[in-house]
């Protein structure tokens, strides 16, 4: 049974202790979350609506890649462009793909021309944790953060001084491969790791000479994708208290995609870079700051029959100082400031290459009796942009030991990418940044069956950036009301661990335009997730069922892409106390569907992974 309180100590760790006790007698202790206020807390404290994925439910789930784990999860909706390594457009809470703000280790990634994630290029077997928070957080983080915020934590690696190994094949030509080193003791700790994969694919494009994926006459060839990529993690913590910590992550890919009609296959080259250091340091009791800098490059060069065509290089280095001032008894205030600084490098010219943001920021949250109070405000000034305020407060209330309710209001604001204000015959310089505002109502529970919780949802969003017919050109013309229902439970079944997530989403453009009353594009109004998994003795065996119900393709909705249900079966074997054998069938029942019009998506297929841990 879960008790609420809020534990103000000399690390200043601010959350709920709270743990779950199922029926098959064993503990479950809640994952801890960093994200959501920037804070220590566990995951059933936080006050916004948060997931939370470990390494354990990355090699239970037995996922491949990173859209692998965030289909079917709730408030998130994905559209793939032909499988793996290819373009995937994550959406959260019937926002836009680039109105998500994307860390790695703490340190601010993301494309400054396009302004989305390469998701699909990020590998997974150098993944940690991946933390979910739901909901706008400009008042923390500043730009980008209108739907959300995603926060991914490459492997630490437990400090054994032993390695962990894994190798991996199956359908499509597919073999994949990881290797990580990890070592350490109380004062200090490194991990090194090292992963690749590579896939012959399927023919991504299933479209006509006339019609299909931004393309006249696709081929049939099959596209494959190649991947390798390296990290390192590494911290001491000093007798002082001192502790610093640095970073590392590269991953180089390679894509193949359907060509035009003068050559017969088109390539990329992706390069994602992260490396950043932080130092913390408590000079009170009740004060801690931490300094972190990083910087995040983003290489994309796109090649027709080995000719080099554009190249696209970008650039963000952010630097975050960050102070939690532990006052008054079950109280936090938090103090912070960050400075970003984008440039690009291209064969496009651009009329502008470089700009900064600086932001500070300030939070307070609060227990007191049954009620946790957070309240948190933020000024960014940008270059180009000049100065915006954001804010967000939230409440939640301890109806019970178990059961709490929950309520909240955000502002939020995302500046105007370069390709929207500078690309040639696309863009518009006198964009104005997109502005949201959110309400959300909640519940949650954590009981002696299970954990519990359902979120409502509306948000506002005003001069969102949209294809204008009248001028040909992209403007700040459309205006949109996203409406949700998010519900998710974990429980236990005669044996059975059971997650289940149902999402309803009426995401509809409301701008004075053709497209009024349209449902935005590539969003599902509908999807459930559930997820099936059970021991017995050496043996696992696990179902996942994912249904998603229609969406449309584009604005007009002229294009409608019918609803699917896919089920994966998965099995495993604990050979001895090192060595497990897994396998996974992905699509047992072949199901053709597409999340994005004309893009195929992996049928039938099997993959078999074998696994080393100390």
């Amino acid at each position: 049974m879960a008790k609420f309180f809020l534990p103000v100590t000399g690390l200043l760790y601010l959350g709920v202790y709270a743990t779950t006790v199922l029926p098959v007698g064993k503990v479950y202790e809640e994952p801890i979350v960093v994200t959501a206020t920037r804070t220590a807390q566990t995951a059933d404290a936080t006050l916004a609506a948060v997931t939370v994925i470990t390494r354990q439910e990355i090699e239970r789930l037995q996922a491949r890649s990173i859209q692998d784990l965030f289909r079917g999860l709730p408030g998130i909706n994905i559209a793939n462009s032909g499988g793996p390594g290819k373009h995937t457009a994550v959406f959260m809470r019937g926002t836009e793909s680039d109105h998500i703000q994307v860390l790695i280790d703490g340190i601010r990634v993301g494309s400054a021309t396009s302004g989305t994630t390469l998701f699909e290029n990020i590998p997974i077997e150098q993944v940690e944790r991946i933390e979910i928070v739901r909901g706008p957080r400009s008042s923390l983080y500043g730009t980008e953060a209108i739907g959300g915020v995603i926060q991914i934590f490459t492997r630490e690696g437990e400090r054994k001084g032993k390695p962990s190994l894994s190798l991996g094949g199956g359908s499509y030509a597919t073999l994949n491969g990881s290797a990580n080193l990890s070592m350490g003791n109380a004062q200090g700790w490194l991990n090194l790791g090292v992963s690749g994969i590579g896939t012959g694919g399927f023919n991504a494009c299933r479209g006509s000479p006339v019609s299909g994926c931004f393309n006249p006459d696709p081929d049939k060839d099959k596209d494959g994708y190649r991947n390798i990529s390296g990290s390192a993690r590494t911290g001491y913590r000093f007798a002082s208290g001192l502790e610093i910590a640095a970073n590392f992550l590269h991953a180089a890919g390679k894509s193949e995609f359907d060509g035009s009609p003068s050559f017969a296959l088109n390539k990329s080259l992706i390069t994602q870079q992260v490396f950043g250091g932080s130092a913390s340091f408590s000079p009170l009791d009740a004060w801690r700051m931490k300094l972190t800098a990083g910087r995040s490059r983003e290489n994309l060069d796109s090649f027709e029959d080995k000719i080099l065509q554009t190249h696209f290089n970008t650039q963000r280095d952010t630097v975050m100082l960050q102070n939690d001032l532990a006052l008054f008894a079950n109280q936090l205030t938090t103090l912070g400031g960050d400075y970003q600084y984008d440039h690009v490098d291209s064969t496009t010219r651009f009329a502008v290459g470089s700009r900064y943001n600086w932001g500070v920021f300030a939070q307070h949250q609060a227990t007191i009796a049954r009620y946790n109070l957070q309240a948190s405000l933020r000024l960014d000034n940008n270059q180009q942009f000049g100065r915006h305020v954001t804010g967000g407060i939230a409440w939640g209330y301890a109806l019970t030991d178990s059961t709490r309710l929950l309520a909240s209001f955000g502002s939020a604001f995302k500046a105007p990418t370069f390709n929207e204000l500078y690309f040639p015959s696309f863009s518009n310089a006198e964009l104005r940044p997109e502005e949201s505002r959110s309400f959300e109502l909640g519940a949650k529970g954590n009981t002696g069956w299970g954990n519990w919780s359902l979120n409502l949802y509306e948000t506002h969003i005003d001069d969102l950036i949209s294809f204008d017919l009248n001028s040909n050109s992209i403007a700040n013309v459309d205006k949109a009301l996203i409406r949700g229902v998010e519900g998710v439970l974990t429980t236990l079944i005669k044996g059975w661990h059971v997650n289940m997530n149902l999402t309803l989403l009426d995401p509809v453009d409301k701008s004075a335009g053709f497209n009024r009353g349209n449902i935005l594009a590539r969003r599902a109004r509908q999807s459930f997730r559930i997820d099936t998994f059970r021991t017995y003795g050496e043996y696992g065996l696990g179902v996942l069922l994912l249904a998603e119900g229609r969406r449309y393709d584009d604005p007009g909705n002229t294009r409608e892409l019918d609803g699917y249900v896919k089920v994966d079966l998965r099995a495993e074997y604990q050979i001895n106390t090192h060595w497990r054998l897994q396998g996974r069938i992905e699509n047992i029942f072949d199901k053709q569907y597409e999340t994005a019009a004309f893009f195929n998506q992996p049928g039938r297929n099997f993959f078999a992974t074998l696994r080393y841990q100390p």
